[in-house]
């Protein structure tokens, strides 16, 4: 199984690099995984990471870019500009959950 190394730490990531295990996310570790997708974490993306980890907690489930926008009320086109070429998957696997249903 494939790890990540954040700040002398290991954590297991599956074949397309999401954690294994949800309750060991950290925002370090959420910073590491953006910088693997070429991305730097701003205020926004922190909102949609925020939104996600508490949507999990209640759900069980990793919310997809529809629940982002309509319930977290993130406008579709800034979950585009924030995560661009997969907003679901990318603001799923940054905040630490499982690829949501319905992402390919």
């Amino acid at each position: 199984m494939p790890a990540l190394q954040v700040n002398g730490s290991t954590v297991d990531v599956n074949d397309e690099g999401f954690l294994t295990d949800p309750q060991t996310w950290t925002e370090a570790i959420a910073v590491e995984l953006a910088r693997l997708e070429n991305i730097e974490l701003t205020e926004p993306h922190w909102t949609v990471i925020k939104f996600c980890r508490a949507d999990f907690a209640e759900t069980g489930k990793s919310p997809g870019v529809r629940r982002i926008t309509k319930v977290g009320g993130i406008p579709t086109k800034d979950m585009y500009g924030l995560f661009a070429g997969g907003p679901g998957k990318l603001a799923a696997k940054i905040s630490g959950l499982a690829k949501p249903t319905g992402c390919v």
